[in-house]
């Protein structure tokens, strides 16, 4: 008789299952850094993280396939668009209410991706741009040829070791920002505006500061995605990632850069573990699934653990 249920865990012994694991949460480290900064030490709701990584990846691709520049040219050209879009969108939008704030953000990731989507002359529309990254591999080759033998089989693990290095040099950075008076000045932000604002502090100028590094980050995020997809598509890029950050964020805790590491790990290891349990289902019905499992986690965590893994209660109660 057949299983109707049944749990393989041979994957999870696997080393190609935690190199991707590893890279997919590096990855969405860098993206929830940037909601960090924004949501937890600014007290700003955005919901246009994904918009910002679409403009860094496809910045980048645009610019190497279509303009013919070199891949580290195209980086920092792109990280400064992204940071770019980020003072456009936050200069008129900035001075309205937290929610309106928000609704504004998701508006923009959406316009963004429905651009690329359409702008089939530069971004190849829904048939995607490839070719971006001949000299990222020529990159994985050397990094292949430094390790031991026996993980030179290994095709993803040069991008591992570089995600998770940029990982924890932007967290130290970050780490360091946030000690700093401008990290202060973030702080009284998030806690009293109007306090920050009657101290003469440019409110304005610290929000925006905070948007374009947050779009940055996001940026920076988009490159890597695009290196271990090797093909930029719009559905790359759906809101549903925001929200994806949105709950490594709770997952880590508020106000905790270390946490969004740990939340990022655990939020994908248990995606991607749940791939592999075997229901008499159809497949979307099972992918369904897969997300109400790490739902209810959610929830267990929040009623017994509501600042997050590594976050504090105290950093909860977020500005009006």
């Amino acid at each position: 008789m057949t299983p109707v249920f049944a749990v393989s865990l041979d994957a999870l012994t696997s080393a190609d299952f935690w190199i991707g694991v590893g890279v997919l949460a590096g990855t969405y480290t860098i993206f929830t850094l940037g909601l960090q900064l924004n949501v937890g030490f600014t007290g700003i709701i955005n919901f246009g993280q994904a918009g910002f990584m679409a403009i860094g990846a496809y910045s980048m691709g645009i610019l190497v396939v279509r303009a013919g520049w070199s891949l580290w040219a195209a980086l920092p050209a792109a990280t400064a668009i992204a940071m770019a879009a980020g003072v456009l969108i936050g200069l008129p939008s900035l001075r309205l209410r937290a929610d309106y704030f928000a609704i504004v953000t998701i508006a923009f990731a959406e316009i963004v991706r429905y651009v690329a989507q359409n702008a089939r002359g530069l971004t190849g529309g829904n048939q995607g741009l490839l070719g971006f990254d001949d000299q990222w591999l020529d990159v994985s080759d050397t990094i292949l040829g430094w390790l031991p033998a026996s993980m030179q089989d290994q095709f993803l693990l040069p991008l591992l070791i570089v995600v998770w290095v940029t990982v924890a040099i932007l967290t130290g950075l970050l780490m360091l920002l946030q000690r700093s008076p401008w990290g202060r000045v973030l702080r009284a932000i998030r806690e009293d505006e109007d306090a920050a604002r009657a101290l003469g502090k440019n409110v304005l100028a610290y929000k925006l500061q905070s948007i374009a590094l947050a779009a940055a980050l996001g940026a920076i995020a988009g490159y890597f995605l695009a290196l271990n997809l090797s093909f930029l598509s719009p559905e790359s890029f759906e809101p549903q990632f925001t929200f994806i950050g949105f709950t490594i964020l709770i997952l880590g805790g508020l106000a905790n850069y270390v946490g969004v590491a740990l939340g990022s790990l655990i939020m994908w290891t248990l995606l991607e573990a749940t791939r592999f349990i075997d229901l008499p289902l159809a497949a979307e019905k099972v992918a369904a699934l897969r997300f109400v499992i790490v739902g209810v986690a959610l929830i267990l965590l929040v009623a017994f653990r509501p600042q997050g893994l590594l976050g504090k209660r105290q950093e909860m109660v977020l500005r009006d």
